[in-house]
């Protein structure tokens, strides 16, 4: 009998082993309140954030939504609610809790028997704060403002908008409109006439085409209204949170109630102010008393997004913090992050997304105020954007892939003047930080520039002549059709463009040097051009060659019966002139290098390996493996510049090489836990808190390692250690899906739909570096 115990327990402790997590698990709680704004907890839906906290027994939350820009692109917050209850019943110490539930995508706060639920709507712009206790309880919801004065933006404060470290004359921060109104209080911010787009487009010399272009700036109204059932307004005071003081609207209970309601409707309108005011009456009288069917949908579009995609990974006893738990932790919890702005009519910022907090919690110097993020608000900069959105490929959210892409689209005509006005050629010309209107950041173009330098240039030793980072939002573009089947017909055009910019202005820059515009092979001369930031004044440099060499034939691939004889026939006559890439040896190893030559390193990327990655030329199961392998072992640059930090893609490049053991070391470098209370905040790396490029760096470099694809076949396990217990959906080219279950060195689970694609799994697992490199 006791032997049977033994051998039952042994079994029972195996079998506990073998659990691999599962949503729930991941679910976040915390039992004891925060300290301050820094220890807050995301929550979202649609294009909506807030961050929500308990400090000293009252409730609180920044809100924030996507697009909501003021005259010099600072992305403002709406605001922060306080709600404040007596009795207290979060006085004590014992028994409180807060959790995020992320199957259903709500905020639970609970203690001595009163419960409060926060959601946001993921269809409409709707915030809702529900109340039950069975003690009646006296609420004062307080909408609390910083911005209700003029405040002058002086110094560093000016990072957050598009003067950064140039401003010209003096920069205000210009006052909200507040008011009690209906036993509410409604606050809106309405740019006035004159913004930044209007200083950006007279420095840039534009001016001749200013009414052709689109201003996203002018006329923007944005704010909202709050309300409740049995609220009323209550007065104003006035107070200071983090060094920041501030102006308090309270609506307060009409009488005590086991049973309270917050409502904050939500309206955004590029328009005359009537036409906002009568849009945001009309979202209120719309949805009133429809709460219970919209919590329904937000549910139902919660499951379903975690239903499509996901990658749970088991504690591991024998790697210190349980990280590989922590990688799948975080994977799941990031990407509950990108969930909340699935809609928004802009990107998710890369700089903290919707979920930036007052900036003493990440720089003690950074005295300003909550609207406060390093690098802008309106700045969209695209080597750190295409971190954010290349993992929604792969995890299947197609549908949030939009807002990137779109964005994009909105600026092909601003980008097309800018070829036209300066160069008088065709295309879309784009450059690397990239105002929400689509011109060059002011301060990084510089003004101080000579008096007969190229107005189409940046006068920057970064960005100077970096086009080419629009080609990986092409490449998503197409990836929408290779990977879900969608019609991308909307897109060719602009894809066409921004091919067009490159074959044109490179043929017209070859003509201002000599007669020929073509070298001696008839290939374009990429001279001066960039290495990502980091090799500058290049001679056709390998990540611009492998973006056109991509682009092009993947466009010709997917999309040539629905492109005109004239594209098709314009696109193969391009793919002509299209340089090879280049080669070099390094102690006699062949390697792929930067580019045919360079004048100087400004920066630490290594684009040497973007044939790998983002491009796919190179990787598990494709040609002459073994240069790129070569390159990252071998390359000094390369090396020198290896790390897990903020938008570092050496996790990703590992795994697209089939190194296991490199790849787990830096992602587990990359997903483990940050050093804020919640585990996915990390930062600020390069850039800002919560660095949503760290994050999503993090979830491709994961992906890879459990899935890539190459000629029709589809590898598992490329680069993932046979000891980390793992369960993964994910999904490949032609609406494939993959999901698979790995115990203790066991495939024990593979599902694949369509089932006739199974036949093209290649399971890696146990494979050799030699073996892989046999593959293609």
């Amino acid at each position: 009998m006791k032997n049977i115990i033994i051998i039952f327990f042994l079994f029972s402790m195996l079998y506990t082993k073998a659990q691999i997590p599962v949503l729930e698990n991941y679910n976040q709680i915390w039992n004891t309140q925060s300290n301050n704004a820094s220890e807050s907890m995301p929550l979202g839906g649609g294009d909506i954030g807030l961050n929500v906290w308990v400090e000293k027994g009252d409730l609180y939350f920044y809100f924030s939504r996507s697009g909501t820009f003021d005259e010099h692109n600072t992305l403002l917050k709406l605001g922060r609610i306080k709600v404040t209850l007596t009795p207290n019943p979060f006085k004590d110490i014992e028994g409180f809790k807060q959790k995020l539930v992320l199957k259903d995508g709500y905020v639970l706060v609970t203690q001595n028997d009163t419960k409060i639920k926060l959601w946001v709507d993921v269809f409409k712009p709707i915030i809702h704060l529900d109340l039950e206790s069975k003690t009646a309880l006296q609420m004062t919801a307080s909408y609390e403002n910083w911005r209700y004065k003029n405040r002058e933006s002086k110094g560093k404060a000016n990072n957050a908008n598009s003067y950064k470290w140039a401003p010209q004359g003096e920069i205000i921060t210009y006052k909200d409109s507040v008011s009690f109104e209906n036993n509410g209080v409604k606050f809106y911010h309405r740019n006035r006439e004159n913004t930044v787009f209007d200083v950006t487009v007279k420095q840039q010399k534009l001016e001749s085409v200013k009414d052709q272009m689109m201003n996203p700036l002018a006329n923007l109204t944005f704010g909202g209204f709050m309300t409740g059932n049995n609220l009323k307004s209550n007065g104003t005071y006035t107070g200071t949170y983090q060094n920041t003081d501030f102006k308090g609207f309270n609506l307060s209970s009409i009488k005590p109630s086991k049973k309270h309601d917050l409502v904050l409707y939500l309206n955004t309108s590029q328009s005359d102010f009537e036409t906002w005011n009568n849009g945001l009456k009309n979202q209120i009288s719309a949805n009133k008393n429809i709460s219970k069917q919209a919590e329904k949908k937000t549910i139902k579009w919660w499951n379903d997004f975690w239903n499509r995609s996901f990658i749970f990974t088991q504690k591991n006893q024998s790697i210190e913090k349980d990280s590989v738990y922590q990688i799948g932790q975080n994977y799941q919890l990031f990407r509950y992050m990108l969930g909340c702005n699935a809609y928004g009519k802009y990107p998710t910022k890369f700089n903290g997304g919707l979920f930036t907090v007052d900036p003493v919690f990440t720089n003690s110097d950074l005295n300003f105020t909550p609207d406060f993020r390093n690098w802008g608000g309106g700045t969209m900069t695209a080597q750190n954007q295409r971190l954010v959105y290349f993992p929604m490929v792969k995890s299947g959210d197609f549908d949030m892939m939009k807002s990137q892409l779109d964005y994009y689209l909105s600026l092909q005509k601003n980008a097309e003047l800018r070829s036209k006005v300066y160069w008088n050629h065709n295309g879309a010309s784009f450059t690397e930080q990239l105002e929400n209107f689509g011109l060059p950041n002011p301060a990084e173009y510089d003004w101080k520039r000579p008096a007969d330098y190229d107005p189409g240039m940046e006068y920057n030793a970064w960005l100077e002549y970096e086009w080419d980072t629009v080609f990986e939002f092409c490449q998503m573009m197409l990836q929408q059709k290779e990977y879900a089947g969608e019609d991308i017909q909307k897109y060719h055009s602009f894809i066409i463009s921004c091919l067009r910019f490159f074959d044109e202005h490179y043929q017209y820059l070859a003509k201002q040097r000599g007669r020929k515009a073509l070298d001696g092979n008839g290939k374009l001369v990429l001279y001066p051009g960039s290495g990502a930031e980091t090799y500058k004044m290049t001679y056709n440099a390998n990540s611009t060659i492998s973006a056109l060499q991509v682009i092009t034939d993947n466009l010709l691939s997917l999309s040539s019966a629905q492109l005109s004889k004239e594209e098709v026939e314009y696109l193969k006559g391009f793919q002509t002139r299209i340089p090879p890439l280049n080669f070099g040896t390094i102690e006699n190893h062949k390697v792929l290098v930067p580019a045919k030559s360079w004048e100087r390193i400004n920066n630490s990327e290594v684009p040497q390996l973007y044939p790998v990655f983002p491009w796919g030329i190179y990787g598990v199961g494709k040609p002459d493996l073994q240069t790129a392998l070569n390159t990252w072992k071998y390359d000094t640059d390369a090396i020198k510049f290896r790390s897990h930090i903020g938008w570092k893609q050496d996790n990703i490049f590992a795994a697209r090489l089939g190194l296991t053991e490199e790849a787990a070391k830096y992602n587990l470098l990359k997903m483990s836990n940050s050093d804020r209370r919640f585990p996915a905040f990390w930062g600020p790396g390069f850039d800002w808190v919560p660095d949503h490029n760290w994050g999503g760096s993090g979830m491709i470099g994961m992906q890879e390692m459990l899935l890539q694809e190459a000629n029709g076949k589809i590898y598992l396990f490329p680069a993932w250690p046979k000891e980390w217990n793992v369960h993964f959906k994910l999904h490949a080219k032609q609406n494939t899906t993959v999901e698979a279950e790995l115990v203790n060195g066991e495939l024990k689970v593979l599902k694949v739909i369509p089932e006739n694609r199974k036949k093209d799994i290649i399971n890696l697992l146990n494979t050799s570096e030699e073996e892989k490199i046999k593959q293609n």
